[in-house]
C-alpha cells in the first residue's frame, strides 16, 4: 500500500522516532507534523493537547496517511483515546506508550524502573497505571522535568547548562535505586548521553524510539500495510518555522531538510 505514514509531535523531539522509523521502514514515505507553534505541550492542559491533535490528524488524513504515529507521550498521554476514536477506520493509530510498556513487561519484571518526562505526561499517570495493569511486579517512580524540553530545544544540550539541569533533576530521591530510566519524551534521546554519563552507564536508560519503530513496523506487516517503495520523498510540515526545527531535522536525517509551514488555525 503505497499511502504515507504519518507522524506528529509538539516539535523537533518526534524527530528521534521518525527517524528510527525511517531506519525500520526505508520503504515508507513518512509526513512529519511539529507543531513548533504551540511547543511544548507538556505544560498544557489535556484538552488543549487534545483540541490540536485533533487538527494535525486532519492535516495527516488529508494527505492520505494509512497510519498515524503519535510521537508525543504528551499527546499519548491526553489524547490517544479520542484520537484513535476520531480518525475511526480512515487510518491506523499507535501511540508511544504502549511498545513500551510491552517493552519493560518482557525485560523489567520484579525490577525498579525510574521515568522522566514532562508534566503531563508524569502527571496523567498512564505509565503507572498501565504497569500496575500489565506488570504489577515492576516497581514504577516517575518524575517531572519540565525545564529539558525548552532547553533542548533552544539548543542547550550537550553543553554545561544542560549537565547542571540534568544533575539536579536525576539526583532527585525519587528516582533512587532504579534500574532502568525511560525517556519519557521523545525530545530526551538527544541528552541520553549525558544521561548515561551521570549514571555512569550503571542504569539502563530506554529509549523509546527504536521500541517505537519497531513496534510501528510490525503494526504494518501485521495489517498488510508495508509499501514496496517509495513514490515522493518525505514531507516536513511545521505549524512554524524555527531556525532550531530546521537545523535538527537536517542533522537527523542527514541532509538538508525543506519545512513547509502549514498553519493549523488559519
Amino acid at each position: 500500500m503505497q499511502q504515507p505514514i504519518g507522524i506528529f509531535d509538539s516539535g523537533l523531539g518526534g524527530l528521534t522516532v521518525a527517524n528510527a522509523v525511517q531506519k525500520a521502514l526505508p520503504q515508507e514515505r513518512i509526513i512529519y507534523f511539529g507543531d513548533a507553534a504551540h511547543l511544548p505541550y507538556g505544560d498544557k492542559s489535556a484538552a488543549t493537547i487534545q483540541a490540536y491533535s485533533v487538527k494535525i490528524c486532519d492535516v495527516l488524513l488529508s494527505k492520505n496517511c494509512k497510519a498515524i504515529l503519535i510521537a508525543c507521550n504528551s499527546a499519548s498521554a491526553a489524547a490517544y483515546e479520542l484520537i484513535k476514536a476520531y480518525v475511526g477506520s480512515r487510518a491506523h493509530v499507535m501511540n508511544v506508550i504502549d511498545p513500551v510498556i510491552s517493552f519493560l513487561f518482557e525485560k523489567y519484571q520484579g525490577r525498579k524502573v525510574g521515568l522522566i518526562g514532562t508534566k503531563q505526561t508524569v502527571g496523567s499517570n498512564v505509565y503507572a497505571h498501565k504497569l500496575a495493569d500489565q506488570a504489577p511486579s515492576i516497581s514504577f517512580a516517575a518524575l517531572a522535568t519540565p525545564l529539558l524540553v525548552p532547553m533542548i530545544e533552544e539548543g542547550f544540550h550537550n553543553n554545561s547548562i544542560s549537565e547542571v539541569i540534568i544533575h539536579q533533576y536525576l539526583s532527585d530521591e525519587t528516582l533512587n535505586g532504579i534500574e532502568a530510566l525511560i525517556l519519557g519524551c521523545t525530545h530526551y534521546p538527544l541528552i541520553q548521553s549525558q544521561i548515561e554519563d551521570y549514571y555512569q552507564h550503571r542504569v539502563d536508560v530506554i529509549d523509546a524510539s527504536q521500541i517505537v519503530a519497531a513496534s510501528f513496523a510490525e503494526m504494518l506487516a501485521e495489517k498488510e500495510l508495508k509499501s514496496t517503495g517509495k513514490s515522493e520523498p518525505n514531507a516536513f510540515l511545521v505549524s512554524d518555522i524555527t531556525p532550531s526545527f530546521e537545523r535538527a531535522a537536517s542533522l537527523f536525517f542527514g541532509h538538508k531538510v525543506h519545512l513547509e509551514k502549514h498553519m493549523l488555525w488559519e
